[in-house]
């Protein structure tokens, strides 16, 4: 499986087993198993780098298990071969999506204007606030 020019999947890294869906569908449902699950061997793959497996782990979420395998349940159509291929799409994008390098960010420091504008800010709600205040007794 192609995931862009430098990495493709082995078919040995990827395990698909086939189930019946949920929900409605009638006799199709009851009889045909057209739910993939397609399973993905992330943490042993040798053709994705270490810092791409751990991004893929970060995304990946729920569907990472504690073997370090990427599980990914498709059941929307009535049809197992379409079910396959959103599922491989579903694999590709995900990898591709932990491929980008996430970008560094740049710590920057408020302006003047901003710092003035909170504490002009913060000096009228101190005023409202002081505004509902029971008088004071004055005699």
């Amino acid at each position: 499986m192609r995931i862009n020019h430098e990495i493709t999947l082995q078919e040995w890294e990827l395990i698909e087993t086939f189930s019946r869906a949920s929900g409605p569908g009638g006799q199709n449902v009851n009889k045909v198993a057209t739910a993939v699950e397609l399973r993905f061997e992330a943490a042993r793959s040798p053709n994705l780098p270490e810092p791409v497996k751990t991004r893929l782990r970060r995304l990946a979420g729920r569907r990472w298990t504690e073997g370090g395998a990427l599980v990914l349940r498709v059941e929307e159509t009535r049809s197992q071969a379409r079910n396959r291929e959103i599922a491989r799409a579903r694999l590709a994008e995900l990898i591709r999506a932990a491929l980008e390098r996430p970008k560094r960010r740049i710590p920057t420091r408020p302006t003047l204007a901003s710092k003035r504008r909170r504490l002009a800010g913060k000096a009228h709600r101190a005023s409202i606030k002081a505004l509902r205040a029971a008088p004071e007794n004055r005699e």
